[in-house]
């Protein structure tokens, strides 16, 4: 077995996103088994029968939620304080009814639907909310990013690159900045490096 903990993890997944950024931001090392989805290891099933990414093996400890896995990192060590601002509510709210109409709204033939107009229109309440909150200090928490933050975000911005024009002609000025602050955040930008698909025998690739 790994001497670190080993992350399963796909570069594209908004859950595995957060985590990684967790992770780095952290700075605890770990072993990154970079996952294709139509091609699973076995050791993924073996780790966690849901076999979703990300997955964090730690001993005989495993984590297959992405938030359990960024308290995990930051747990050990946080030093730009995400802890001090996690705000369950919004989260919940993101994971749940913000996460159902994004995937309708995204892959609509998915859920035998013509389009997904009507659940990209039902997720606005969602997003208007997050505009009123981060318009005095740009962000959802003490004027920085934190933990509410980075588990919202890589949902956003999923949601905005479905159609980025109809996205761009929203009235939601301060939504739009700070997406951008974090999509070009040297931070996301360290946590979306390509890794080739990992496969049983590579040699160990460690993140951050």
């Amino acid at each position: 077995m790994s001497a670190r903990p080993l992350l399963y993890s796909f570069r594209r997944c908004p859950y595995a996103m957060r985590a990684r950024m967790a992770i780095a931001v952290s700075r605890v090392n770990v072993e990154l088994r970079e996952v294709v989805l139509r091609d699973k290891p076995q050791e993924l099933h073996e780790a966690s029968p849901k076999a979703t990414v990300p997955v964090l093996v730690d001993g005989a400890r495993v984590l297959d939620e992405s938030l359990d896995i960024m308290r995990w990192a930051l747990a050990h060590n946080d030093p730009e304080l995400w802890l001090d601002h996690v705000d369950e509510e919004l989260i919940v709210t993101n994971d749940g009814p913000f996460k159902h109409h994004l995937d309708r709204y995204k892959y609509p033939s998915r859920y035998d639907l013509p389009d997904g107009i009507a659940n990209r229109d039902a997720a606005l309440a969602h997003l208007e909310l997050l505009n009123e909150r981060v318009v005095n200090g740009g962000y959802l928490g003490p004027g920085r990013p934190a933990f509410t933050d980075i588990a919202l975000f890589p949902f956003v911005r999923q949601f905005a690159a479905t159609d980025p024009n109809w996205f761009d002609a929203l009235p939601l000025p301060d939504l739009k900045r700070w997406l951008e602050n974090l999509v070009t955040s040297p931070l996301f930008r360290a946590i979306m490096t390509r890794y080739p698909q990992w496969r049983t025998g590579d040699p160990p690739t460690y993140f951050p």
